[in-house]
């Protein structure tokens, strides 16, 4: 079968940065489905697993970490789906990525596919939607059903894919959103989205925040990195919740947080599939949840490029675009 791998770990201008390689099909066994995958979507994860470091890989290595398409094989103790069926799901980091023909996967981190959207449509959405959703109704315990309604959220970095369906989760939970953006563009598309207010990031968060007639908000999802720390920490409501996906090594004081009682969490959305947890069929759960909440038009995908086929070309047109730092919603790559 075909895979787009890599054997170093180089920039991305670099043409030897990924390779077009033949593999063996892999047969699925216990609980996983083999997925003849159809489209697959670049997270920032891609690239930081990607990035140049002194390691060489003894055979090559296959990334990836959205996919959608079609079950080809089942192993023997799957229940929930069946051959032919359409999903989209965001894989397992410690195994082979989506970046294949044909990929295995468990399937209590699968969900159906919308049937209301094309593959490419479905493979942008289930990293970002799990890391949202864990976010907001697993982590600082936001009701997913309204009973929090008319509460406040402050998305920073909103633009982004996680962001980019973080907005419409927490419109459909009934909160008021404050997207941050950075650029024209961005913000039309937090707009485009559902967010009640839009505040630029790059300037004085707490005096924009201030100038809504807000003087704290009850929730704050950092999605884009730690420098944001001090002014979350001054927003947060005493009591409220702030939660973070960004990977940091930056001082985070924590006196403001005491005095106020507020709570801090991390999210990593692979935390289940690496740890084997016992409630790793929540993620099929969630999928599916969003994909009646798709295909009932109350979410929308938050797909911004597609680009073809899947092959090292273009996979690394896709690192490159997501490494600019500017690209807004997802990036999806579709065709073998």
């Amino acid at each position: 079968m075909k895979a787009v791998a890599l054997t170093h770990y180089l920039p991305v201008e670099n043409p030897n940065a990924f390779l077009d390689v033949k593999l063996e099909k892999p047969t699925p066994a216990g609980h996983d489905i083999l997925v003849a995958v159809q489209a697959v979507a670049v997270n920032p994860v891609d690239t930081k697993v990607r990035a140049p470091k002194d390691q060489v890989e003894p055979s090559p290595r296959v990334i990836g970490y959205d996919a959608s398409g079609i079950v080809e094989a089942v192993g023997p103790d799957v229940t929930l789906f069946k051959v032919g069926d359409d999903v989209y799901y965001a894989g397992d980091i410690t195994r082979p990525g989506t970046n294949q023909e044909f990929h295995l996967v468990d399937e209590r981190i699968v969900g159906h596919k919308p049937t209301s959207l094309s593959h490419a449509e479905s493979a942008a959405l289930p990293l970002t939607t799990i890391t949202a959703y864990e976010a907001f109704f697993d982590r600082i315990g936001i009701d997913r059903d309204g009973a929090d309604k008319g509460q406040t959220i402050l998305i920073i970095g909103a633009s982004g894919g996680v962001g980019s369906i973080g907005i419409q989760l927490a419109k459909q939970a009934g909160l008021t959103v404050i997207a941050t953006a950075s650029r024209p563009e961005t913000t039309t598309w937090v707009k485009e989205l559902g967010a009640d207010h839009v505040i630029n990031h790059r300037e004085d968060m707490v005096a924009q925040v201030r100038a809504l007639g807000m003087h704290h908000v009850d929730h704050i999802a950092i999605f884009n990195d730690m420098h944001h720390w001090d002014a979350a920490v001054e927003l947060i409501r005493p009591q409220g919740g702030i939660v973070s996906i960004d990977n940091t090594d930056l001082p985070m004081p924590m006196a403001g947080m005491k005095m106020k009682a507020a709570s801090f969490h991390w999210e990593f959305m692979f935390a289940r599939s690496m740890h084997k947890t016992p409630d790793m069929i929540e993620q099929h759960k969630l999928l599916s949840y969003v994909a009646k909440e798709i295909d009932e038009g109350r979410i929308r995908t938050t797909v911004s490029d597609v680009l073809s086929p899947i092959n090292a070309e273009t996979m690394r047109e896709a690192h490159r675009l997501i490494e600019t730092g500017k690209a807004k919603g997802k990036i999806v790559v579709e065709g073998f």
